[in-house]
């Protein structure tokens, strides 16, 4: 197509740009032919015009669209070119944090720097067994393409990993041998794949180093050969090495450390076993210091030491060579410190006693002086003559570095053999897949020897891969049978014969080392004059004569020539070397003795000395000679170089280039421009453009069909698909050499695919704008519609409106006129009359005017009358009055003249002494009077003191005061009787007296003012108290109310507690049984390869004599009798399959043998404690029932205790009260204070009713408290009514804690109802001994309790002792296991076989003590047995002859009692004799068809024809017999169950017959708990002799087992059509699209022939139930079998989605959810929806969901938190990041939205692991389930062959 098509407007480009590599943008303007620019816009807006280059006018690359980007394979990329694998690669690295890319057959791997949750055990089960394509990029995925295609193909496969320093290339290469450990596992015991895995620390320590671009960078290159056997599993491996890095040992670059081997010696310098090897700190030594980096960030080097001498003691290197290889090391270290002085210019010298090289030659062994006197000379030897010349000191110091590195290699090429030795096996390799860690093209600033030879195998390994990928792309056009093209690839073959050709590079180099006199200078001019001119990749720098410049596939590198011959000779002195073989330590002298002649196991020679010294595998047969031992370094990496091409030649490889992104060791953080660098070395783009050259897009014709359909019209669509697209394709692309049409498939050039999508997106684009159109016309014209009836309706309404406004407008225009007429006649007739009665209103007016003028002049007459006569008669009163004051001054003035007279004659007369007495005796009377006085105010005084407490003590010094004073006042009143001649004495005294009584009066109202204020305060008082009262009937009722809030807030505390627990007992209980049966599991996984090692053994015919072992482990305990039944049958076998056992691997069988013997004993104290947590949970519910009572019973003391303070405060406030009262009465002495007065009174009734309300409340408290104390006495006592001797007798008789409390319950209620009769038990006097009666009956019930709670504490402690003793022997031996891993084999063996011994002893020893005291009850039993026969028959006899008459007596003997022998009143039961039970087992269970079973008879036949012949052996009595038909029976379904376990229907019927065999002997064992269901007839048919619960224990873990194969079964079965159904499989057509797919093709889609549907899984799920009820499963287990099938389903189909990027889409969303609602559909008809097979969908259907959601508001990502909580974090952000998709009208997610769905899920505790357990299996139970078949009518079909059994 032209130019002009593709570059149009809005079609977008990449240009160049110097910072990001490559620039998008996008074209603003359509292009032309002969357009010299293009006018462009950036992505930030920005207009650009980009000129074309006038002489190519090439365009530039062209964007891929959107729905490509983030391919998995760069291959499905339409344009295939450098900026689109750039961005790819960006994208899927920077946005969905995706590390792996196909880019065809290699796989892109960009190292995150951040530690990925993706290289789990779960994702390597999710890889197993997928094809490349079906799953996203990942190491696993060609890890698992090596391994099939090795299976397949039978052919050696090759993992080829590349990259630069801290690309990650070693990690690649350790997972992938992860992957191969983990999924073949081990052809035997000896754990060789943890081997392998144990290899990679300690190559770690001695080949890894910190360089600036990595911490741990790989110093050399290796190639692990890991062997496979017939079966495809591990049996061994070998590791080759090349170009170990030598230099380093003796110099680091800053920010670089030596080999981390020697770090960690230093960081464990303080360990005892180190302090010998005289070693400190790392900067004291100066090969680990020059770096000035000395420890690595996160990295604990003591705890690496301690891993690599773990990995040595793995490998079988014991201690004694570790700390040889140790002392070593420790030696380098001190050489490096010896300090070598110039004597003069020709010479040097070492200073005496350097403690450095006394270290150095005490730790291996040498002379001192010998080691001094070489280190400083050498040894020059002629034909003739031998010259020892000095050195000076540079040359010195660069001898001891060469003896520096010259002994770490030896020491790196000894570990390497020996560890070659640990994984190599005796077993013939069939196949093997080798796993090559190779250093990736290098150039640096300086580029020397080491560098060279890297690109030099880089050359190598680049044009093997060209020539591969060149071969898989011509077998693809051949297999499709399309026109082959040359494809043109660059060919760097010109490049490696510049180097390895004669007369090249290398052949140059060792021409010039074997000259005398040569030196790097005339090496370059050699080369310059050999190369310059006749080769084009070579060149010369212009401004350097010692350096060239080769043009290499991936760039130009500069070498510089400077040490090429030093490096490439790697000499060594000679008297040095034999210095060291003469060494006295014995590894020393093992790593320098015959190197040259030590091969490795596998025939490989390490190679000899050098800087970069390497393992060389020499051709058969060619001898070592002195000669070959002087090759040159670069002679022997070419033979290790051709080597290593033959081997991958030979092999199918496979490439992982792993990629830096960036240089600062950045998470996530991609550098364009160092990627593309990369890229460009790596051979990707090579790839790239290989792939583009031919036709690199691919299409089925199915998916061209489904995709392209829209660009079809009706016509075009024929039955056959070819044709179809065949037709299409040439009407839609003219060019016919744009693609090709193939046997299956569609070949498309470079960018066809683009165009076909944007053919597609337009077609789209035009019936989406075709919709739009039509969709907005039919809007419009509905909304025109719409309007037009709104508008008619309107005029309709608006018209009728208006006619109603004119008739209303009539209407009131004639209702108006009326109106007015009636108005205007009112009016006038208004105003009539207003004038009317106006003129009679003045008329009034008038006349009463003038009526009140007449009047009020008659009333002023009137009134000046009566004035008159009023002044008249005033001024005559004034006259008399003036009269009379006159007369009456004159009385006065004649009076006053008299009265002074008579005073004058009584002056005289008072001077007598008559009238003196007369005096006296008016004073002695009211003296008299005063005192008679004074005695009532004394008497009120003493009342009122006797009233007043408070003021007693003053008021009565107040009347003493006044005694006093009256004494001193009747002393003087006698005093005046005697003495008449003092009455002015006595006059003063009595003026005195008044002065007091005015006092007194003064201090009495002084009383009174204290008495109003006191009444005041104790009304405030008063009120206050009322307060106070208030608020305490306030805070009662607050306390009231708090109690009874806090009563329910504990009531349903303990509610919750007890369901806490009780939950938690629960999950307790299913974690024991899932630990239990996942043991049960690895019993049986056990038991088959101990049978499955019998087999081999007894078929290999192999017999030696010897003495026959017995299994000392056998016993008589039923549990174990079924386990010791398989050495049984191993004795009956043979004792030559022994004898091989033996003879094979003794220390094998006796692993199995204690690993049998552990796991019974495990599955023993399992079983125990299963039994103790049921038992603990029984008794936790009624400890919290007793915990709430107590609770109970403390809520109601602490009532009590709060209303008893309640009751003391108040009265203490009733005594303050009183006492208040009390002074008041005190107080009030006289006047209004005194009893009997209003305020007095007042006050009082106050303080009374204040009292009463006290009283109140205090009779509420007691009857509060009555209540709680009598609720208290109820909780804790049984009372009853009936007679203590009967109480005493039932109680006797109650053992059981329910029935006390059901008595106690019963007394309670017995003593409620009778309460009121209670006053009658009282006349009769039987109250009293009722209440004897019940004091009894409460201390037998008190003692009982008392009794049994000491007995369950016991029982408690003793569990806890045996619980505490089973942990303790449970930690002894993991404690001997985990010792016995840390010894070398040889030791553990002997180990294991001392601890088997011992342990066997004592389980013999204390079975044989259990066995006698069995021995000893079973006599004692027999003797009380005979006695108790002989008791009852004579109680028998007895009986009979009170009951017959004598001449009716017979002798008849007296049968036993305890043997019942009346066969004809029992049924049911099948007898047999004791040989036909092998002939019973075999036509019973080895030889039964379950369909002819299942189909024909009733469901659980075989169970109930077992358990018939079972109860036979019972009623006669037979232990052997019984033990016998269980063992067999048990042994035989085992049997059938491996010979046929893969088949479903076999499995299902013995696990239905299994259950109905351990519910048989559960509903006839007697036991009442499994008896309520019987009826009387089949209680009759309980077993009567035997207990079996021991054997329902191991018939339980029977069924167990069975269940768990069942559900293996069903996996197996299932596992094929998860994926392809729920996932692969449009159930709804058309919805999804499909994607354009690369190289690595998935799995289509499409449902062709043979693929699995939703259809597929229903109909096997219809199957199963329908086979599971036919045999008659229990339904409870069925539930439990279907929840386990959808869980395997849900996980299935949801792990699958998260490693598949092309399923993260919205359209698959919704057939997840359409193919969900199938299955819960599936479960709604079956009546499943209970069973809790739903609820393990649901991850699945948030999933789902997840892809449907809006993705990009935070609403959204609020909305998705609350949603997904069945997801985890990992799972929701997985999720997110594969979301792609489909058509460009979809929107990825963005980077911010992601991150804010991870700050919303930051909080959540979860397990961060992804993928979910494929392999979990819920814990398994068997409910109990009765049949109500009777025994007696089961019939025994003709076709099971069972005439031998006979019917009793």
């Amino acid at each position: 197509m032209a130019a002009s098509e593709l570059y149009t407007k809005r079609a977008r480009v990449w240009i160049p740009d110097t910072e990001e590599v490559w620039k998008s943008a996008e074209l603003s303007k359509d292009y032309k032919n002969g357009d010299a620019s293009l006018q462009l816009i950036l992505e930030d807006g920005t207009g650009l015009e980009h000129k074309l280059d006038p002489k190519t006018k090439n365009l530039p690359y062209l964007r891929n669209p959107d729905i490509l980007v983030g391919e998995n394979d760069l291959t499905a990329l339409s344009y295939l070119h450098e900026p689109a694998v750039l961005h790819n690669l960006k994208v899927r690295f920077s946005d969905s944090k995706l590390i792996y890319t196909y880019c065809g057959i290699v796989l892109v791997a960009i190292n995150p720097y951040e530690t990925l949750p993706i290289y789990g055990t779960d994702i390597i089960n999710a890889y197993s067994g997928q094809n490349m394509g079906d799953m996203d990029p990942h190491i696993f995925a060609v890890a698992e393409e090596a391994y099939k295609q090795m299976a397949r193909d039978e052919r050696n496969q090759s993992i080829i990993v590349s990259g630069e320093s801290g690309a990650g290339k070693t990690v690649s290469a350790k997972y992938a041998m992860r992957y191969f450990a983990t999924v073949s596992g081990s052809a035997s015991e000896a754990n060789v794949e943890h081997k392998v895995l144990a290899s990679n620390p300690i190559m770690e320590a001695i080949g890894n180093a910190k360089t600036t671009r990595n911490d741990n960078s790989s110093r050399f290159g290796k190639y692990i050969e890991i062997g496979f056997d017939t079966r495809y599993r591990i049996i061994g491996a070998n590791m080759r090495t090349y170009l170990l890095e030598k230099s380093r040992v003796v110099f680091q670059a800053d920010e670089e450390r030596n080999y981390h081997v020697f770090y960690q010696l230093c960081a464990s310098s303080h360990l005892p076993e180190f302090k010998t090897l005289r070693l400190s700190s790392a900067n004291d030594f100066v090969y680990t210091r020059q770096g000035r980096s000395p420890v690595i960030e996160g990295v604990d080097d003591t705890k690496e030491l301690s891993n690599t001498r773990h990995a040595f003691t793995m490998l079988g290197i014991n201690e004694t060579y570790q700390m040889g290889l140790f002392q070593v090391l420790a030696a380098i270290l001190h050489l490096g410190n010896v300090e070598i002085k110039d004597r003069d210019s020709d010479s040097s010298i070492i200073p005496p006693n350097n403690r450095h090289l006394t270290a150095f030659c005490e730790l291996v062994g040498v002379s001192y002086q010998d080691m001094t006197q070489w280190l400083c000379h050498r040894k020059l030897k002629t034909a003739t003559e031998t010259y020892i010349k000095t050195l000076p000191r540079l040359q010195a110091t660069n001898a001891r570095d060469a003896l520096s590195k010259h002994i770490y290699a030896k020491l790196f090429n000894w570990i390497v053999e020996h560890v070659n030795k640990a994984l190599i096996t005796n077993i013939k390799q069939h196949s093997f897949i080798g796993v090559l860690d190779i250093y990736g093209f290098e150039t640096f600033e300086i580029n020397s020897f080491e560098q060279f030879c890297i690109n030099y195998a880089n050359e190598k390994l680049q044009q093997q891969f060209n020539m591969h990928v060149f071969k898989l792309e011509q077998e693809e056009y051949m297999k499709e049978q399309i026109p082959w093209t040359l494809i043109d690839f660059y060919d760097n073959q010109p490049c490696i014969n510049l180097i390895e050709a004669k007369m090249g590079i290398l052949d140059l180099l060792d021409e010039e080392c074997k000259m005398p006199k040569g030196s790097d200078d005339s090496w370059a001019q050699k080369l310059y004059n050999t190369h310059l001119k006749t080769c084009s990749l070579f060149e010369k720098p212009r401004m350097s004569n010692r350096a060239f410049i080769i043009q290499h596939f991936a760039d130009k590198v500069e070498y510089q020539c400077d040490g090429f011959l030093e490096k490439n000779k790697d000499t060594v002195n000679e008297e040095q070397i034999n210095v060291l073989k003469a060494s006295k330590f014995p590894l020393l002298v093992e790593l320098f003795q015959d190197g040259e002649k030590a091969t490795s196991p596998t025939g490989q020679a390490p190679g000899t000395g050098g800087r970069t010294r390497l393992s060389v595998k020499p051709e058969k047969g060619r001898d070592k000679s002195s000669k070959e031992h002087k090759k040159t370094v670069g002679c022997q990496f070419r033979n290790s170089l051709q080597m290593l091409m033959e081997t991958l030649n030979a092999t199918t490889p496979h490439y992982v280039r792993c990629i830096k992104p960036n240089d600062f060791k950045l998470a996530f953080t991609f550098d364009p421009k160092r990627a593309v660098q990369q890229l460009r070395a790596c051979g990707v783009l090579e790839t790239i453009r290989i792939s583009a050259a031919g036709f690199p897009s691919r299409w089925t014709y199915q998916e061209f069909f489904s995709r392209y359909r829209v660009l079809m019209v009706q016509k075009d669509v024929l039955p056959d698909k070819k044709l179809t697209c065949r037709n299409v394709l040439e009407k839609l692309v003219q060019d016919q050499d744009k693609y090709q049409f193939g046997k299956t498939k569609i070949f498309f050039r470079a960018g066809q695919v683009a165009y076909l999508e944007k053919l597609r997106a337009d077609k789209l684009r035009v019936a989406c704008i075709r919709i739009q159109k039509t969709i907005r016309c039919w809007l419009a014209r509905k909304k025109y519609l719409r309007k037009r009836s709104a508008a008619i309706t309107i005029q309709r309404f608006t018209r009728g409106y208006q006619a109603r406004c004119l008739v209303k407008f009539m209407r009131r225009t004639q209702a108006a006129t009326i109106i007015q007429k009636y108005r205007r006649m009112y009016v006038e007739k208004k105003r009539y009359r207003q004038k009317q009665a106006a003129a009679l209103v003045m008329q009034t007016i008038l006349r009463a005017y003038m009526a009140r003028q007449k009047y009020q002049a008659l009333v002023r007459e009137h009134k000046a009358v009566i004035i008159q006569t009023r002044v008249r008669g005033w001024l005559a009163r004034c006259w008399y009055k003036r009269c009379l004051v006159s007369i009456v001054y004159l009385q006065c003035c004649i009076r006053r003249m008299r009265a002074r007279h008579e005073l004058k004659k009584l002056k005289v007369e008072a001077r007598s002494v008559e009238h003196f007495k007369k005096l006296n005796k008016g004073m002695e009377n009211k003296i008299m009077q005063l005192q008679r006085r004074i005695d009532e105010q004394t008497k009120d005084n003493r009342s009122i003191n006797e009233k007043l407490v408070g003021m007693e003590t003053s008021f009565t010094a107040e009347c003493e005061g006044l005694r006093t004073e009256l004494n001193r006042l009747k002393g003087a009143e006698e005093e005046a009787k005697n003495k008449t001649n003092q009455v002015n004495s006595l006059l003063e005294e009595l003026e005195r007296l008044k002065k007091e009584l005015s006092t007194t009066q003064q201090e009495k109202k002084t009383i009174e003012d204290w008495a109003t204020t006191y009444r005041s305060e104790m009304e405030k008082m008063v009120s206050e108290l009322k307060d106070q009262n208030g608020s305490l009937k306030k805070e009662k009722d607050d306390l009231n109310r708090s109690i009874q809030e806090q009563s329910q807030q504990m009531t349903e505390k303990m509610t919750r507690a007890i369901a806490q627990e009780t939950q938690q007992l629960e999950t307790d209980l299913n974690e024991e049984r899932s630990r239990y049966q996942n043991l049960l599991t690895e019993h049986l996984r056990l038991e088959e390869k101990y049978d499955d090692l019998k087999e081999v053994m007894a078929s290999s015919n192999i017999s030696k004599p010897g003495h026959r072992r017995t299994d000392s482990t056998h016993s008589s305990n039923e549990s174990e009798y079924t386990y010791n039944s398989e050495y049984a049958e191993l004795e009956e076998g043979s004792r030559a399959a022994e004898d091989v056992t033996r003879g094979i691997d003794t220390s094998l069988t006796l692993k199995l043998q204690k690993r049998l013997t552990e796991l019974e004993q495990e599955k023993q104290s399992l079983r125990n404690e299963l039994e103790n947590k049921e038992d603990q949970f029984q008794r936790a519910r009624a400890r919290d029932d007793a915990e709430f009572k107590k609770a109970r019973g403390a809520e109601l003391e602490y009532e009590s205790l709060k209303r008893q303070e309640l009751e003391s405060e108040n009265k203490k406030l009733k005594h303050d009260l009183a006492e208040m009262r009390q002074s008041l009465l005190g107080d009030k002495a006289t006047g209004a204070g005194a009893p009997g007065s209003p305020a007095y009174k007042v006050l009082l009734e106050q303080l009374n009713a204040s009292c009463e309300e006290l009283d109140v409340r205090k009779e509420e408290v007691l009857i509060l408290r009555s209540q709680l104390v009598s609720q208290k006495e109820a909780m804790h006592h049984k009372e009853t009514m009936t007679e203590p001797s009967i109480y005493a007798e039932d109680v006797s008789k109650l053992k059981d804690a329910d029935e006390l409390k059901q008595a106690c319950i019963g007394l309670k209620d017995t003593n409620r109802s009778a309460a009121p009769d209670f006053h009658k038990l009282n006349e009769d006097g039987e109250l009293w001994l009722v209440n004897q009666g019940l004091k009894e009956t409460i201390r037998l019930l008190e003692h009982q309790l008392q009794t049994q709670r000491r007995g369950y504490d016991s029982e408690v402690e003793s569990l806890r002792g045996e619980l505490q003793n089973v942990k303790e022997e449970n930690n002894r031996q993991q404690q001997l296991l985990a010792q016995n891993l840390q010894l070398p084999p040889e030791a553990r063996i002997e180990a294991s076989l001392q601890h088997e011994i011992t342990r066997l002893t004592n389980e013999n020893l204390d079975l044989m003590e259990q066995l006698e005291k069995q021995d000893r009850t079973i006599r004692k039993l027999k003797k009380q047995l005979k006695v108790y026969s002989k008791r009852i028959g004579e109680m028998g006899a007895g009986q009979a002859e009170g009951q017959t008459s004598p001449g009716q007596m017979v002798d008849e003997p007296i049968h036993p009692v305890n043997i019942p022998r009346r066969e004809k009143d029992f049924q049911g039961m099948l007898e047999y004799k004791k040989e036909d039970e092998l002939k019973l087992v075999k036509n019973l269970i080895l030889e039964l068809k379950p369909r002819g079973v299942a189909v024909n008879l009733i469901p659980g036949l075989p169970a109930y024809i077992l358990f018939m012949c079972l109860r036979h052996a019972d009623y006669v009595n037979d232990d052997q017999k019984v033990r016998t038909l269980l063992t067999s029976t048990i042994n035989s379904i085992k049997k059938i169950l491996k010979k046929r376990g893969d088949d479903f229907e076999t499995v299902s019927f013995w696990l239905a017959n299994t259950c109905r065999f351990l519910h048989c002997l559960k509903q006839y064992s007697g036991d009442e708990a499994f008896m309520k269901h019987n009826t009387s007839r089949q209680n009759e048919h309980c077993l009567s002799n035997f207990d079996l619960a021991e054997y329902r224990q191991v018939i339980s873990d029977l069924a167990i087992q069975i269940y768990q194969q069942l559900i293996k079964c069903m996996e197996n079965i299932l596992q094929p059509m998860i994926v392809s159904g729920m996932l692969e499989h449009e159930t709804i057509q058309g919805v999804s699209g499909v994607k354009p797919t690369g190289l690595r093709k998935r799995t289509s889609s499409i449902a062709d022939e043979g693929t699995y549907t939703l259809d597929s899984i229903l109909r096997q799920l219809s199957a199963f139930h329908s086979t599971m009820c036919q045999h008659g499963t229990d339904p409870e287990l069925i539930k439990q079998v279907v929840k386990q099938q959808f869980y395997i389903i849900g996980a299935v189909t949801l792990n699958n989605l998260l490693l598949r990027k092309d399923m993260c889409s919205w359209s698959k969303g919704m057939q997840i959810r359409y193919n969900v609602s199938q299955l819960e559909e599936w479960l709604r008809d079956k009546g499943l929806m209970v069973c809790g097979a739903k609820e393990t969908l649901e991850p699945l259907i948030q999933a789902a969901q997840l892809l449907q959601v809006k993705k990009k508001t935070d609403e959204d990502a609020e909305a998705i938190c609350s949603m997904c909580l069945a997801l985890t974090t990992a799972q929701i952000v997985k999720v997110l990041n594969l979301y792609t998709p489909v058509n460009e009208f979809e929107e990825r997610v963005s980077v911010a939205f992601i991150r804010t769905i991870q700050t919303r899920l930051r909080d959540r505790c979860e397990s961060p692991q992804l993928l979910m357990d494929t392999k979990m299996i819920y814990p398994v139970t068997f409910p109990f389930s009765p049949s109500s078949l009777a025994l007696e009518t089961i019939q025994i079909p003709g076709s099971l062959n069972l005439a031998f059994l006979t019917r009793v």
